[in-house]
């Protein structure tokens, strides 16, 4: 199985930026031009792309819609996935149809779970619900406020609903490039039954390539973004990176024939 790379455009008044933990102060903008940025990502091989809008996270509604639609138009051929303020059926049937291959659902999860679990079900594989966690609980609203809810539990409510995938991110690692909370995504993806996808704090090739050999225990994919933008990760090194990995016989197992990643 080949662990999929999600590049992260991170969207805060129409501005490419990577905060640190989750922090609004403390943003660094590195393109004030997110269409050029996707390209950038389309041209170097990446298969999907993964965009947030900020604003629209702690709105509650979408605040950057143009840059998001600027982003869909210039990379058509490359699957988005956009979370931050989706709270209603209108919003994520809207983002949709407009070209979103999936919409994310973080705060709604816990805080209206009859809306994500409808809209999980309505839209069979095209929602995903985005776990955002400190110290092991469910953070909301932008990562602003932290609950009482331990992820593994929240995850297990999506099991058997139609989402596409859990994407579990460790608030205390985003942006800061120490490394990916293996431990409990691992964790994560044994306790349920759906993909997870990665992320916080990617700092290196070795983060890819550690989880890139625990795929097969339900690690679908890793979210990358500050290491992408600070040149810590090289594009076509990652790609590579994880396509040998795949190829990979499983420790113990006899290969029959040539490996193909």
């Amino acid at each position: 199985m080949t662990l999929t790379l999600y590049p992260a455009i991170d969207l805060k008044g129409g501005q490419v930026v990577r905060l640190k933990r989750g922090d609004m102060a403390q943003a660094t903008v590195y393109s004030a031009e997110p269409a050029s940025q996707a390209r950038k990502f389309a041209a170097a091989g990446f298969a999907w792309l993964h965009v947030v809008d900020l604003d629209g996270a702690f709105a509650g509604k979408p605040a950057n819609a143009a840059a998001v639609q600027s982003i869909l138009a210039a990379t058509p051929g490359v699957p988005v996935q956009l979370g931050g303020g989706i709270r209603s059926m209108a919003t994520v049937e809207s983002w949709l149809d407009h070209g979103v291959r999936r919409v994310i659902l973080g705060s709604a999860a816990l805080k209206d779970p009859a809306f994500a679990l409808e809209a999980c079900k309505a839209f069979p594989g095209q929602v995903a619900v985005g776990i955002d966690a400190r110290g092991g609980m469910v953070a909301t609203e932008g990562w602003a406020d932290i609950s009482t809810m331990p992820a593994p539990e929240l995850a297990l409510r999506f099991e058997d609903a139609g989402a596409a995938a859990i994407i579990y991110t460790d608030i205390d690692r985003d942006g800061m490039l120490g490394g990916v909370n293996l431990e409990q995504t691992l964790a994560l993806a044994r306790a349920v039954r759906l993909p997870v996808i990665a992320s916080g704090g990617v700092a290196s090739l070795d983060d890819l390539a550690s989880l890139a050999a625990v795929a097969s225990e339900g690690i679908e994919g890793v979210i990358i973004g500050r290491a992408l933008y600070d040149g810590r990760i090289d594009p076509a090194k990652a790609l590579a990176l994880v396509s040998a990995v795949a190829g990979r016989p499983a420790a113990g197992a006899v290969a029959e024939g040539p490996a193909v990643g």
